[in-house]
């Protein structure tokens, strides 16, 4: 019986106490948010030893291993009547690949241009049956240079829908379901961290070889981010354009957390209830609940998409909630990579100097974002000899893609216009160096956004007059 379902009863305990604070609407400083998310940290053992990371790019020589031809997970009896804890669970929880296809084209259902849907066969990249890829791909027929999105942890090509128009208006667009996301196959990755991110890059490079892409501008958002650095390391000669929005897993983690800060004791209790399970745990405990409890937990991301997306309020919770509430393949891997709730065992900074020398990168911020800016200007600072811009966008959350979507598809479509050109886009000089702490001194959050590892601030519509005049609609030559 799976872990999960032994400790459910503790664990709607612990969401009792969280939902308990959240209603309470007890609203902390953006201050105490970073201690508290410091504080639960600290409560992670982590075994770093940063020698080891240059095994992940090493080529291998793979042993002989048999590999079970396998249907696409959509081809499979989904709903066959297990006795398995999986089926068990399935029941338990109500969703179904089924419900997670029609989520999703209810979401894409407001775009304007067409698109293809197609499951991609990337073999035994992980585990010993084949895995599929659920790619959608738009302007198939443009010559210009392809554009690749990796999406954020626990999200989906879904959440790409206020995208997706805009930036195939010009060049082809692809965007997969990472493996152990979305309507991709769920296998079991490996438990040690190198070779967890080994297989996922393996599988984003299987999956290009596929579809015959060799080389595109590289897109990744928050956890994404993280996959499409460590892919462009492996794999300098398949990008023109590595972009990076918001990434997750770039800076150190500090070692000093737990002398810095204290903590009411509660708050420790929870952090080391909470630890040894994957971040959207409660979603699938919480079993016929999870939508309500994801509605509650972040209306931030509903309002989000409130302007292109209707019946927001039901739509976006409800797709994120098929997407997570199914087996956490991938969650378990990112459980395997992370070192608490915001920082990566082994961090991107260490490595990007590996990096090869002149491919132009672009990293893009919220300013009102929990990831920190300073790994962009570190990489701008250690790359004097490459193109490196940074850019941060005014009112923009940590889903800057969705927050100020026109600003965002603006910059990636004025760097998409400039490769096609054989260019480089203007630097921008002016952006500030730290997050702001203007920006977000009226965003209040609550517990529950706190202990979110993907939250940003909820963002007041009413009080957000950022200035949208960013370098990419100034340099439009």
């Amino acid at each position: 019986m799976s872990i999960e379902l032994k400790v459910s009863f503790k664990l709607l305990l612990v969401l009792q106490i969280i939902l308990h604070f959240s209603q309470e609407e007890e609203i902390i400083s953006r201050k105490q948010v970073i201690k508290w998310k410091g504080v639960l940290l600290d409560f992670t053992d982590v075994n770093y030893n940063e020698t080891l990371w240059p095994i992940i790019y090493e080529d291998r020589i793979e042993d002989d291993i048999d590999c079970a031809s396998s249907l696409d997970p959509e081809a499979l009896d989904e709903c066959s009547s297990d006795v398995s804890w999986f089926g068990s669970w399935l029941r338990w929880c109500p969703t179904s690949l089924s419900l997670l296809r029609e989520a999703e084209k209810t979401l894409l259902s407001n775009l304007k241009s067409s698109y293809r849907g197609q499951y991609v066969n990337v073999g035994c990249a992980v585990g010993n049956a084949e895995s599929h890829i659920w790619t959608i791909s738009l302007n198939r027929d443009s010559k210009n240079v392809p554009l690749v999105l990796l999406h954020g942890f626990g999200s989906g090509v879904g959440l790409w829908c206020l995208n997706l128009d805009s930036l195939s208006a010009d060049r082809p667009v692809y965007a997969m379901d990472i493996i152990g996301f979305g309507r991709s196959s769920r296998p079991s990755f490996t438990k040690d961290p190198l070779e967890a991110e080994r297989e996922f890059i393996t599988t984003i490079e299987l999956w290009q070889e596929k579809l015959a892409l060799d080389k595109f501008i590289l897109l990744g958002h928050s956890f994404g981010g993280f996959l499409a650095a460590s892919y462009a390391i492996k794999h300098p000669e398949r990008i023109h354009h590595l972009i990076l929005a918001d990434p997750w897993g770039f800076p150190e983690r500090p070692l000093d957390v737990a002398e810095r800060y204290k903590f009411p004791f509660w708050v420790k209790a929870i952090g080391a209830v909470l630890q040894p399970f994957n971040p959207l745990f409660i979603v699938r405990t919480a079993g016929p609940w999870g939508p309500k409890l994801l509605q509650k937990a972040r209306p931030d991301l509903s309002r989000k998409f409130s302007g292109m997306v209707a019946d927001t309020e039901e739509v976006i919770p409800n797709y994120l909630y098929h997407c997570n509430a199914q087996n956490p393949s991938g969650e378990s891997a990112f459980h395997t990579l992370m070192a608490g709730f915001g920082w990566a065992k082994y961090p991107m900074i260490q490595r990007i100097d590996s990096l090869r020398k002149g491919m132009p990168m672009t990293l893009i911020y919220g300013s009102r974002s929990w990831v920190d800016h300073d790994p962009g200007f570190q990489i701008k600072y250690m790359r004097k000899d490459s193109y490196v811009d940074v850019q941060v966008i005014l009112g923009a959350g940590h889903h800057v893609y969705a927050d100020r979507a026109e600003v965002f598809n603006n910059l990636v479509n004025n760097i998409g216009k400039h490769v096609d050109n054989g260019t480089l886009p203007k630097l921008n000089p002016d952006a500030p160096r730290r997050n702001s702490e203007d920006s977000h001194g009226d965003a209040g959050v609550t517990l529950i956004n706190m202990i979110n590892v993907r939250n940003d601030d909820i963002r007041d519509e009413s009080t957000v007059q950022a200035d949208t005049n960013v370098s990419a609609e100034e340099d439009l030559d």
